[in-house]
């Protein structure tokens, strides 16, 4: 038998008194059991509301700080929702993912990930745009 180690342990190894029973439960009855030692993946529906969307259709995500979790929210928003075309609107394009090193900028992190993107403010040219230019 396995007890494994993990954050949050409360009784005995476990983490809440009514785990610790069906352990000594099994214990008790010579059943070999793991305990936390399989990790599973899964996803939550989550929604995403966006900053701006233009009447023309652009949603438009105004950044100042880029944080690394908004950054993977966007990748996957762009990924579940193709056709929404989501564009930037960076305070400051030209700063760093991390700081203190040479990692890409906000805007080169935007480019690379087929995101058009704009510093400042939004561009005219966006709210000119027809749903048909496109």
């Amino acid at each position: 038998m396995r007890r494994g180690g993990h954050r949050g342990i409360r009784t005995n190894g476990k983490r809440s008194k009514f785990e610790d029973s069906i352990a000594k439960s099994l214990d008790a009855r010579g059943i070999s059991y793991e305990y936390e030692k399989r990790r599973l993946s899964y996803e939550l529906p989550r929604v995403y509301i966006p900053d701006f969307e233009l009447a023309n259709g652009i949603i438009v995500e105004a950044k100042g700080w880029f944080k690394p979790e908004d950054r993977r929210k966007m990748i996957e928003v762009q990924r579940v929702n193709p056709s929404a075309d989501i564009r930037f609107v960076f305070q400051t394009a030209s700063l760093k993912l991390s700081r203190g090193t040479k990692s890409a900028t906000y805007g080169q992190w935007a480019t690379r990930h087929g995101f058009i993107w704009a510093e400042g403010t939004v561009p005219d040219t966006w709210a000119a745009e027809s749903r048909k230019e496109r």
